[in-house]
């Protein structure tokens, strides 16, 4: 099993429970409370990843580094989907990166933000 499978599976379970009853599925509630909401979340978790990541030297278990990391991804994942997009997509960008320097690409996407007058 690998995560590409892992991540696909998660994905069918969240587009199954999309248009579900969100009195009995957390999913469908957060599509059905909207984009705000979800958008919301991700925020809340990638501000609790940092939160653990901060206490994990200082003690901190480095599984609750791990819960909250899992946290992040299957409500980023809950807003993929919401766009129609799938881990797959993003997987596929980060294989598209892989091998290039971080610095180069970054350079790369500010010159295509510049191009499209973004920046």
């Amino acid at each position: 099993m690998n995560a590409d499978d892992t991540l696909a599976r998660l994905a069918d379970v969240i587009e199954s429970r999309r248009g579900g009853d969100p009195d009995k599925s957390y999913v469908a509630r957060l599509f059905h409370k909207g984009a705000d909401a979800m958008l919301k979340k991700v925020g809340e978790e990638a501000t609790e990843v940092v939160m653990a990541a901060k206490d994990v030297p200082h003690g901190g278990g480095a599984d609750k580094l791990v819960g909250e990391v899992a946290d992040l991804w299957f409500h980023t994942m809950v807003v993929l989907a919401a766009h129609g997009l799938r881990p797959a997509d993003v997987l596929a960008e980060l294989r598209r990166r892989e091998g290039l320097s971080g610095l180069e690409e970054f350079a790369a996407r500010k010159a295509q933000a510049r191009e499209r007058g973004e920046a």
